[in-house]
């Protein structure tokens, strides 16, 4: 591929060859293809595209300067100014743009006979993890974008299929696919940034899907009832998990925590310390300072931070009647002093002392059953 300087090949098959050179992930597509994107230039379906380009626009966080230089000319100068930095035609890329690192790209293969699908992952969810509903502050007009403001996360996707599709089954791909990336974010409980919803994904995503315009006789469907739509689910599922580890540190084990399970409720290390400052003896709180981790990070102390999430939804959700709320939440608040304290025994004492738990204001009964278990687990 003598498309750029320094590249480094990644992966070749007989379609499409992928390499990465600095801010850049380059697939050539070696026959001609049927692509769907979001690209601003030579977006929606087209039949020229060669090059699948994703590429590190700006870096995560207060970028303003790379934020005002890709707005300032404009998104479609912002194209032509990016390949030309690879030396590619314009006119024959679709491009994707991102904070991630494309160092962190997870590569995902798989195969069923023949069929294979190749999906290829960055992503990032800290700065702009979004449920779609959530309450938004961009709007564009007639006269162009109102309150446009930086955000640091996105989730690229780029799928290949080596078997061509009709233009339907193309279309049905995305729809399988997203629902790939948001069954990643739900196994990782990703909370949105915008609302006490679950993510679904950012404000930001991309992604770009092609397919052979010549390779058999054209399949026609990629619903997640065949075969193929079975490939695309697990692939992209797959890689976006592997990008988000490597993007964010985002994996099963570090999700294991308190704060993760809930902190779409407020509950977070700063909110949640200054109450139990309030609850424990000077002594409890440097000793729960110093063991802070093993607190929070507690199996039975997570699960029981899931429960009250998962509570806390439904409550707001009107499948728990609100008149049951409290006592809900309490009994679940209740569980976490047992289990923090390793007193299981002691739950119907635990509840007692649980009757000001309010699910309008959960980071103080969280705080509260965390300061009596704490209380408790020496006493």
């Amino acid at each position: 591929m003598a498309i750029a300087r320094n590249l480094e090949e990644l992966l070749v098959t007989p379609v499409f060859r992928l390499g990465r050179t600095g801010r850049f992930l380059i697939t050539e597509l070696l026959t001609p293809h049927r692509v769907l994107s979001t690209s601003v230039r030579n977006g929606g379906q087209t039949e020229h595209v060669r090059y699948l380009v994703n590429h590190q626009s700006c870096e995560g966080a207060d970028h303003r300067e790379r934020h005002a230089q890709i707005t300032g000319a404009g998104v479609e100068s912002y194209h032509d100014s990016a390949c030309g930095e690879i030396d590619l035609d314009p006119n024959e890329v679709a491009m994707m743009g991102t904070a991630a690192n494309m160092n962190y790209a997870a590569v995902v293969q798989r195969s069923d006979g023949a069929l294979q699908v190749t999906a290829i992952v960055t992503a990032g969810v800290h700065g702009n993890a979004a449920c779609v509903g959530d309450p938004t502050t961009w709007r564009e007009t007639d006269r162009g974008w109102e309150k446009i403001a930086p955000v640091g996360g996105t989730i690229n996707t780029e799928l290949l299929v080596n078997r061509s599709l009709t233009e339907a089954a193309l279309a049905r791909a995305v729809v399988t696919m997203t629902e790939a990336k948001t069954a990643a974010l739900r196994e990782l409980a990703v909370g949105s940034l915008y609302s006490k919803n679950l993510a679904t994904g950012t404000g930001t995503d991309q992604f770009c899907i092609a397919a052979p315009l010549d390779a058999g006789k054209p399949l026609t469907s990629t619903s997640p009832h065949v075969k193929l739509g079975e490939l695309i689910g697990i692939a992209v599922k797959d890689a976006t998990l592997e990008a988000l580890r490597w993007q964010n540190g985002l994996e099963a084990s570090t999700t294991r925590s308190l704060f993760h399970a809930l902190g779409r409720y407020g509950v977070n290390e700063a909110t949640f310390t200054a109450i139990l400052t309030e609850l424990l003896s000077e002594r409890e709180m440097e000793l729960l300072k110093k063991n802070f981790n093993s607190v929070i990070y507690e199996p039975k102390v997570a699960g029981v931070a899931f429960a009250i999430a998962a509570v806390l939804d439904r409550i707001r959700f009107g499948t728990l009647p609100a008149s049951s709320a409290r006592d809900i939440l309490r009994q679940q608040a209740a569980t976490l002093a047992a289990n923090l304290s390793a007193k299981p025994d002691r739950w119907t004492e635990f509840y007692a002392g649980l009757a000001d738990a309010d699910p309008d204001q959960p980071v103080r009964a969280v705080a509260l059953a965390t300061a009596l278990g704490w209380s408790a687990k020496w006493s």
